[in-house]
């Protein structure tokens, strides 16, 4: 059983962690860089410990500091959030070679499928539908044509080192094939270290949903349901909701079984999530992430579990606190991302807050690091906040997420509040007939 945690990520993520710590009776220790020395975090955990300058390349992303603050403090056991640390497979290996427990999937795993060739190739044998494209690596423009031509076009090059939007470039036709290869090698280069990329098929209208799974380790594993993730700009999340609109409980179940008969196949630990684009009745791997998701908390509100407590259960050799037959999804939840961010160009707005008023009230829950008086440093990603709902049906989650919003105080900095005040008044989203390009274009008649 584990005595002390070191929580390696900063913000809400670790406040989330420290709190399941508490309620199990573990102490936790934060990890703070000087700029974050007043951080809510800080403050809530049991010992806090300096582990460098602002730069995260300096604090939050170094091995040995984070190593040595485990030394000092006697903590037995890393979580790592998501972001920072959380998928790096060689940070994974050298907590273990310093006896100390990494709480999430092992190296490997991470290291598999951190790449996304081996990763669609191992779940195209483990039986998960992927998108079409190509075997593996695409050396040169010569090799991608032909590819192209026998997937069809459109097609998407996509680093396999890739993540975040980066190293994806779109081929609409042929004339537009050299083009995207080229750029999206570099981007990758710059980016990863690694300008290898890949072909798939470009689907046209999809929905980005993702099904949340969890193993214990020993080859039994289990699903929670999905979570529709489409509203997205330049790639990135802006609003989750489970379960996804478009989804009946028939696919939930079929594509829900896939994913944990797949995670079981290969010993799976922990939470992961595994992502796919689906259109016209068709579910097709794109990609999985070895670590918690930023939107978690929709699922824990419709499932009524703690998924932090699970992972640090399994982690410690306990078996999970459920079986699939218990699993069941009650009612809708939605949540929204809140930025640090000036629309509508969405540049980072760091600075003091002033009042800062959490709304509350039946099916609300507020997860953020905020506090009148904070001050948001320049140095990290802008989000702040992350505003979660809960309702019997989409409509109630709707309607309450819109009562919360109005609530909501944040003062002295900008936020994205704004854009979520229009788009709940749009019918798309009232009715939840949106896609992965829905937003973007409404972003470019409406704020941009």
């Amino acid at each position: 059983m584990f005595q002390k945690i070191l929580i390696a990520n900063r913000g809400e993520i670790a406040l989330r962690v420290i709190r399941a710590c508490r309620e199990m009776g573990i102490r936790s220790v934060a990890v703070h860089s000087t700029a974050d020395s007043d951080a809510m975090h800080v403050r809530l955990a049991d010992e806090s410990v300096c582990i460098g300058p602002p730069p995260s390349s300096q604090s939050y992303l170094a091995f040995p500091n984070i190593i040595s603050a485990c030394e000092i403090t006697g903590a037995d056991a890393i979580h790592p959030g998501y972001g920072f640390l959380s998928e790096n497979a060689s940070f994974v290996q050298i907590v273990e070679d310093h006896g100390l427990a990494f709480i999430g999937p092992t190296a490997e795993h991470i290291r598999v499928m951190g790449d996304k060739i081996a990763a669609k190739e191992t779940m195209k044998a483990l039986g998960v539908p992927c998108v079409p494209g190509s075997d593996g690596g695409v050396p040169d423009v010569e090799t991608a044509r032909i590819v192209a031509d026998q997937i069809g076009y459109p097609v998407i090059v996509k680093a396999t080192a890739g993540g975040g939007g980066r190293g994806m470039k779109l081929a609409p036709t042929a004339d537009d094939l050299e083009h995207a290869f080229q750029t999206a090698r570099s981007e990758a280069k710059a980016a990863f270290g690694n300008d290898e990329v890949y072909l798939e098929k470009y689907l046209t209208r999809p929905r980005h949903i993702e099904v949340q799974v969890f193993g214990d380790g020993k080859g039994r594993a289990v699903h929670l349901g999905e979570r529709d993730c489409s509203l997205q700009r330049r790639h990135q999340k802006v609003m989750e909701e489970a379960p996804g609109p478009a989804i009946t409980a028939e696919m939930r179940a079929h594509i829900g079984k896939v994913c944990a008969d797949a995670v079981a196949g290969i010993n799976y630990i922990g939470a992961g999530t595994i992502e796919f684009l689906y259109e016209d009745g068709e579910f097709f791997f794109i990609e999985m992430n070895t670590r918690l998701q930023v939107e978690h908390p929709v699922t824990e509100a419709v499932f009524g579990v703690d998924l932090v407590r699970e992972q640090i259960r399994v982690a410690q050799g306990e078996p999970m606190s459920f079986v699939q037959d218990e699993l069941e999804v009650l009612g809708h939840a939605i949540e929204v991302r809140i930025n640090a961010e000036k629309l509508p160009n969405f540049t980072p707005s760091p600075g003091n807050v002033g009042m800062y008023h959490a709304p509350g009230g039946l099916g609300v829950r507020m997860d953020s690091a905020l506090y009148s008086g904070y001050t948001i440093p320049p140095y990290y990603d802008s989000l702040v906040a992350k505003l979660i709902v809960r309702g019997r049906d989409r409509p109630e989650a709707l309607s309450r997420l819109q009562r919360a919003l109005s609530e909501l105080v944040i003062e002295g900095i900008d936020t994205t509040l704004p854009l979520f005040d229009a788009l709940l008044r749009e019918p798309a989203i009232q009715t939840g007939s949106y896609d992965i390009h829905w937003l973007e274009k409404w972003l470019a008649g409406n704020l941009e």
